[in-house]
């Protein structure tokens, strides 16, 4: 399944087919280089999801929380800043991902070996002013 954004209004219609396409993964891996718009991906998922929390980069505290208006959490994760894999386990990376709950990873690529089998692999990558957004089922 290929997105095509030209616009950012058009990103919330690609959020609910993305949650849609993705309900039965509780892991999604958000891969793409630096600029692409990971995290202005994860904002439209959160919206379309109801978060109450303003939803923001988590690059400098590795892990955010953001609760819907239901109650459910989200944890939204950067793992750019990560020197290893060995950080990832100490902030407890594995039980967030056992939670259930669900976990929005951007740099999935930092911490390969702790992923779940079952993570759902998001690619965004940019062609000039257009966001291609990926996912392979």
């Amino acid at each position: 399944m290929t997105f095509t954004v030209q616009h950012l209004n058009e990103l919330d219609g690609v959020a609910d087919q993305l949650l849609k396409a993705g309900q039965a993964h509780a892991v999604w891996l958000l891969d793409g280089p630096m600029g692409a718009g990971k995290t202005t991906l994860v904002k439209a998922l959160c919206r379309r999801l109801g978060v109450i929390n303003t939803v923001q980069s988590p690059t400098f505290s590795i892990v955010n929380e953001y609760v819907t208006a239901d109650g459910e959490p989200i944890y939204h994760f950067d793992c750019y800043r990560l020197k290893n894999e060995a950080e990832a386990f100490d902030i407890g990376i594995e039980e967030y991902f056992d939670s259930g709950a669900l976990c929005l990873v951007e740099w999935p690529e930092r911490i390969v070996s702790l992923l779940p089998a079952e993570s759902w692999t998001v690619q965004i990558r940019l062609e000039g002013e257009t966001r291609i957004i990926e996912i392979n089922e």
